[in-house]
């Protein structure tokens, strides 16, 4: 069973390391196009609705969806496909363009149209689906174009591939059978997504991500989505086709991952779940970032899950983000008892940015919290009462120790830190080694900058790094200092 809870390498490889992993992308390239309208009449020429189109929505689908995923979790991503040479290459370049995804890799042909997903909708029901495709092999000089372009990627330094099979021509059993050889030959892990029952193009793969119904086909028998059943058609698919691991996605019940020396079951984390498509593009993508980025197995299986829980909870085809992907850890960690530490910078600002994107405000205050009392308890929920999300940037030992003399703190920072976070009124707590937190402030950008006692709005440090400034008065009759002396005094007379 994969542990529930969200391990600190799996959000620190998304706040940090993740924009360094380096991904290919190939595989059959689509463009779904959405029009939608309302229906409220009958057509006169023949008995079908009519649907008035008010709204046209074109997304990347297909292998393009893989990539869309890789970009919005922020990968360096390569895309490798063929195209026509028409307009709705075009509009897939500029897609890609503004997600951030490298194109070079698309092979235009002169024989064949760009696939494209038609459908029409009216309200939220769908009425109709036109397909424009081609398919079937493609021709020498299209092959040899697409593996000059992997060669050449391989060369620079790729960190995975993924390669995305929908049967349209461009993964052949030839060319999956070269790209997975070149896998081996530059040691970075090759993912597929398959389709199809005949995986023995898929042979000697690193990892392969069928859906539940996709196992079936590949087992060639109808099975129970139990756990049972799904490891003995995963272990009998990899013992066959030498695949190193088998991922299985099971809708309500999560994922399992099965290879030689483990078997782990990872549960749904969705609440509700509203739409299925496009989860399995993120479980391919989100899997192999977190492999290929170096995360151990089941940290990125674990992230992987996340990740499918967030789309299969939204409507439509839905890359998720990596801000969205870290506050959903974050909150989850919290909820499991382990959210009580400090948060790195990164991880603050991805957090703080996923907050904003959702128009939630954010409260920012600062100090050295040393001994904990109700006069900070206080100060600290009337922050929170100003906004959504409370974020505290507290001194290191080092900085209390220019601040306020070598006799302080008292208390650890780490600990300083741990009480601080229990608060139900604190959200996260980030730590800062400067002797004002102006650079922290400028990571996070608070919507309020909270300060505490008689400080003039003018004279805040970070005020122009947040959209407003409140100050606070402290609770009279406490304070850290008093807390010290009160105990000094006791010693001295023997009372303690």
């Amino acid at each position: 069973m994969v542990n529930n809870l969200a391990d600190l390498a799996v959000t620190t490889f998304l706040a940090e390391q993740i924009k360094n992993v380096r991904i290919a992308v190939i595989g059959d390239v689509m463009l779904d196009r959405y029009f939608q309208g309302e229906v409220k009449r009958i057509s006169p020429e023949a008995p079908v609705p009519v649907t008035r189109i008010t709204k046209i929505n074109s997304v990347l689908g297909g292998a393009a969806n893989v990539a869309a995923n890789l970009a919005h979790l922020e990968c360096q991503v390569f895309m490798g496909g063929v195209t026509g040479d028409d307009e709705n290459r075009l509009l897939l370049e500029k897609l890609m363009d503004d997600a951030g995804i490298n194109h070079q890799g698309l092979v235009k042909s002169k024989r064949r149209k760009t696939i494209t997903k038609l459908r029409v909708l009216g309200g939220n029901q769908q009425m109709l689906r036109l397909d424009f495709e081609e398919t079937g092999d493609l021709f020498p000089e299209e092959i040899i174009e697409l593996r000059h372009w992997l060669a050449g990627l391989l060369d620079e330094g790729l960190d995975g591939i993924i390669v995305s099979d929908y049967a349209k021509g461009v993964c052949s059993d030839d060319f999956c059978q070269w790209v997975i050889a070149q896998g081996k030959a530059y040691d970075i892990p090759v993912l597929i997504d398959p389709k199809g029952a005949d995986w023995s193009k898929y042979d000697g793969c690193d990892f392969i991500t069928p859906n539940l119904k996709e196992m079936c086909e590949a087992a060639g028998c109808q099975r129970e989505n139990s756990d049972e059943a799904v490891v003995s058609m995963a272990q009998a698919a990899r013992e066959k086709f030498h695949i190193k691991n088998v991922v299985v996605t099971r809708s309500e019940r999560g994922m399992s991952l099965v290879n030689a020396e483990q078997v782990l079951h990872s549960p749904a984390t969705a609440i509700e779940v509203f739409d299925v498509s496009g989860a399995g593009d993120t479980v391919a993508a989100t899997l192999l970032a977190g492999v290929a980025g170096k995360l151990s197995l089941s940290d990125a299986v674990y992230m992987a899950n996340r990740a499918a829980g967030i789309v299969v909870a939204k409507v439509g085809t839905y890359p998720v983000h990596r801000d969205e992907l870290l506050k959903d850890l974050l909150t989850e960690e919290r909820k499991q008892g382990r959210g009580y530490r400090t948060l790195s910078w990164q991880e603050i600002a991805s957090l703080a940015a996923t907050w904003r994107a959702c128009g939630e405000k954010i409260v920012f205050t600062n100090g050295c919290f040393d001994i904990l009392h109700v006069g900070h308890v206080t100060y600290l929920e009337k922050a929170r009462n100003l906004g959504k999300h409370l974020i505290v940037g507290l001194n290191t030992d080092a900085s209390v120790r220019r601040l306020k003399g070598e006799t302080r703190p008292l208390v650890h920072e780490l600990d300083r830190a741990r009480v601080l976070a229990a608060l139900a009124c604190v959200d996260a707590v980030v730590l800062f080694d400067q002797d004002t937190p102006t650079e922290l402030i400028e990571k996070i950008r608070p919507d309020i900058l909270v300060k505490g006692g008689d400080y003039k709005p003018e004279e805040v440090a970070g005020r122009e790094y947040a959209g407003e400034v409140r100050i606070i008065e402290f609770e009279d009759g406490y304070s850290t200092t008093g807390v010290v002396e009160k105990i000094a005094k006791m010693v001295k007379e023997g009372k303690l």
